[in-house]
Order: structure tokens, then C-alpha cells, then sequence
């Protein structure tokens, strides 16, 4: 930027000639410098004008996307091992151990997401225990039962884990439940989780 300056100041102390040529006739002519240099200055001014807007758009882009970053994952415990149930009652779980949650917007005390934006969102539950009890959770939406994860058998580890998408209205609210008479079982090793985030926001 200095050195387009002193071109400017060096344009404005001197003439130089300009050589045209038109239908191969050669023409020359004292130009215009400060005609040449107004014109070269509203240029950059225009230049500097769409360099500020697009500079603001980026920023606005970026502020918008920042806040469809939604996404959280989480554990069954914050530490140690042990069971989860059985219980007479299905029981809401609550996935203490977060790993991630951006956007805030799962809530580790209650077990619970609440949509924030209107949009598709994509959730994963996993289930563990061991033989002898069954294992198996539902992700339910607004108490609606979507998906299950479950698997029983008489002996050894039992896993499983299940997936939807779900398109989610602002305030919705999407959480995971033990059914009644199932037992979970994890450890420091995370075999328990609960995750979701935003594929994209909808209109």
C-alpha cells in the first residue's frame, strides 16, 4: 500500500507521455495525471469498499455456522464400574461421562438433548451387559419410542447398538431408556454411550 501511495505522489509531480494507437496510426498526447490519479484512487477506494463487505460476510458465515455446531457424546459412568438395573420401571439413563457437547445442548444431570435448532439429527446408542439379564435400551423422542438397542442371551458379554436420523423441531427433546428388567453393565472402558449431532439445519 505505501509503495501504490508514492506511485500516486510520483504520478502527480510529473507528465509523461502516452503513446496510442489507433487503425496503426501512432499518436501521442500529454496525459491527464491528475485525472489518472483521481481515477486510480476511486478505483482502490471501490477495491477497499468490496474487500470490507466481503470481509463482513465471512464473519457473519462464520458466526451462523458456529452456531450449527451441534454435536456431544457421552458415557454411561463418570468413573469406576459397575450395573445399571434391573428396575421395575423403564428408567431415563443418564450419560455422566461427556466426552464432547458443543453446543451445550445435551444436559449430563438429566440425561436429556434438547434441540436448539430446527433440523436432522443423527443419534447412536450402544448397550452392554452380561448373559443371564438381557440388555437393552430405547432412543425416544418427545417419550416416543424410536429405536432399540438389545441383545440377550444365557452366557457371556452381551452388545449391541442402533442408529436414526430424526428430524427435530426446536425445543424437542431426544434422551435414551433402560427398559424394565434389563441390566447394564460398564466400566472406565466406556461400553455404554449416547451421541447425536446436527447433519444439517432445516427452514
Amino acid at each position: 500500500m505505501k509503495a501504490l501511495v508514492c506511485i500516486l505522489l510520483l504520478l502527480e509531480t510529473f507528465v509523461f507521455v502516452v503513446q496510442q494507437v489507433d487503425g496503426g496510426h501512432n499518436e501521442y498526447e500529454i496525459a491527464d495525471i491528475p485525472t489518472a490519479v483521481r481515477e486510480l484512487r476511486e478505483e482502490m477506494k471501490k477495491k477497499n469498499e468490496e474487500i470490507s463487505y466481503l470481509t463482513s460476510q465471512v464473519v457473519e458465515l462464520r458466526k451462523e455456522n458456529k452456531d450449527r455446531e451441534i454435536a456431544f457424546s457421552a458415557g454411561l459412568l463418570e468413573s469406576g464400574e459397575g450395573y445399571t438395573g434391573s428396575f421395575s420401571t423403564d428408567l431415563t439413563l443418564t450419560y455422566k461421562n461427556v466426552f464432547t457437547n458443543i453446543g451445550n445442548a445435551y444436559n449430563p444431570i438429566t440425561g436429556i438433548f434438547t434441540a436448539p435448532l430446527k433440523g436432522a439429527y443423527m443419534f447412536r446408542v450402544s448397550a452392554f451387559g452380561n448373559g443371564g439379564t438381557a440388555a437393552s435400551v430405547f432412543i425416544v423422542k418427545n417419550g416416543q419410542q424410536m429405536v432399540i438397542a438389545h441383545d440377550n442371551q444365557p452366557h457371556y458379554d452381551l452388545s449391541s447398538s442402533n442408529g436414526v436420523v430424526l428430524i427435530l423441531e426446536v425445543g424437542d427433546v431426544v434422551y435414551v431408556r433402560l427398559v424394565a428388567g434389563r441390566r447394564l453393565y460398564d466400566s472406565e472402558k466406556n461400553y455404554n454411550t449416547f451421541s447425536g449431532y446436527l447433519l444439517f439445519p432445516l427452514r
